[in-house]
């Protein structure tokens, strides 16, 4: 059945935005690679926040008061340990088995957000869980075969589903933030604090990048700037139900951007274990009732 004509436009800015978003991991795989995982992160955040931070000053805003600050503070180290955590998975695994295995993170949101906010998990809810881990044991039993399990693919393994549980958590902490805070103000603090965050180590791990690597950077702040822009347009005009079938298009676009940057080939097994995990990611989403009513969901 054709969508509305009124969510086409949301449509195809929510599907842009998520190609958006995976030319800048592509962008940050290549930065990682050559000038180290913290460098090109602190670096990302700290130019995505020079980006945005004057478009809020300019709106002349109050500073947050404390528990509105509390929330940037904790959204802004969980995202700080995040992106190190995911551009270090980049380096050692392929884009789009990456990005195939996060997607795990909706799912794992589901009992965090039962935990931390009190919100009931549907039945269906947990059948999905199940069928989504499936998905994810295919792709990475098929990883581990093919390379008879090296400690550069294990690290990064586990270095993935380290950021995949803190994106789960992430998804607990944007809920409390959008009920506080309107989206610039919280993407100028979620750049801000996690630039402050990377300066903690920067004295031990900093490392100054080339010309080549801080260009790449420079465009992967852009994109995540771009990104988060065009995806919050889209949510703005469009009911979530409607626009979160989009996210999963990141895998084509990861399985695209790592072809063309990488040379990085899409094997069975991750197809297989890619589509199982947007079929439990469905099958977890709301559904429409009659009546035009939406059943809240549990993320």
């Amino acid at each position: 059945m054709e969508p509305p004509r009124h969510y086409l436009l949301p449509l195809f800015a929510a599907f842009v935005g998520v190609g958006i978003l995976a030319l800048m991991d592509a962008q940050m795989k290549s930065a990682s690679l050559a000038t180290g995982v913290f460098t090109a992160s602190l670096l990302r955040s700290a130019l995505a926040a020079c980006l945005i931070g004057p478009v809020w000053l300019a709106r002349k805003k109050a500073w947050p008061q404390r528990p509105v600050m509390r929330l940037h503070v904790e959204r802004g180290v969980i995202s700080a340990l995040m992106a190190l955590t995911f551009f270090y998975a980049l380096t050692k695994l392929p884009l789009a088995e990456a990005i195939a295995i996060s997607f795990i993170a909706p799912l794992v949101a589901l009992y965090f957000a039962h935990i931390f906010l009190g919100e009931q998990i549907r039945r269906r809810a947990i059948g999905a869980s199940v069928l989504g881990l499936v998905g994810t044991l295919v792709i990475i039993s098929a990883r581990l075969g093919q390379v008879e399990a090296e400690e550069g693919v294990l690290l990064g393994l586990a270095s993935l589903f380290v950021s995949a549980m803190l994106y789960a958590y992430n998804f607990v902490v944007i809920r409390k933030q959008s009920q506080v805070a309107d989206p610039v103000e919280v993407a100028t603090f979620h750049s801000g604090v996690g630039a402050l965050v990377h300066l903690i180590a920067a004295p031990f791990l900093f490392v100054l990048p080339g010309a080549g690597a801080m260009i790449t950077i420079a465009g992967a702040a852009i994109l995540t700037v771009a990104g988060s822009i065009a995806i919050a347009w889209a949510y703005a005009r469009a009911e979530a139900q409607v626009l979160v079938p989009m996210e999963y298009s990141g895998f084509l676009w990861a399985s695209l951007f790592g072809w063309l940057f990488f040379r990085e080939a899409v094997t069975m097994p991750t197809f297989i274990g890619a589509a199982l995990i947007v079929l439990a990611c469905w099958i977890a989403a709301p559904r429409a009732k009659r009546g035009g009513n939406t059943e809240v969901s549990s993320v």
